[in-house]
């Protein structure tokens, strides 16, 4: 059985494309873990709102493109995922990369932690971003 993935908007019109394929990526990456998937709510907000639960919870002041609050009990992987849809379109300019390329990187980023990955090291960092590309190239295979 397949985990409920939910997408939300917070103080913004944001209408993400794709929804059940997107879904069905998460689900499969989580599958691919090991792990069972639970209640996941990616919310699309704007900097002022990311900044200000950033503030409220982690006591940061930089402007960043994701939260993620991880719900996962008795090994089943639920979170909310807040992605400033501000800071994704900044940062696919930034990166020459195309919105929805970067807010597929972002969301999945999210996942990636809620399976207990890390990156705040180097060497954690490094394997985070490998793991984001496997996953993206997951999609693509998905989407064909």
């Amino acid at each position: 059985m397949h985990g409920k993935v939910r997408f939300f908007n917070e103080g913004i019109n944001y209408r993400l494309l794709g929804k059940t394929k997107i879904k069905e990526w998460i689900n499969e990456v989580i599958l691919r873990d090991s792990k069972t998937s639970g209640v996941m709510n990616i919310i699309f907000c704007d900097d002022a709102y990311l900044s200000e639960l950033n503030l409220s919870y982690l006591h940061h002041t930089t402007l960043t493109d994701i939260i993620t609050f991880d719900f996962t009990a008795d090994g089943i992987i639920s979170g909310d995922i807040y992605i400033s849809i501000d800071r994704v379109r900044e940062n696919a300019m930034l990166y020459n990369k195309t919105c929805r390329d970067e807010l597929n990187r972002v969301m999945i980023h999210g996942v990636l932690h809620l399976l207990g990955n890390k990156d705040k090291k180097p060497k954690d960092k490094a394997m985070m971003r490998k793991k984001e590309d496997d996953c993206l190239q997951l999609l693509l295979s998905l989407s064909k």
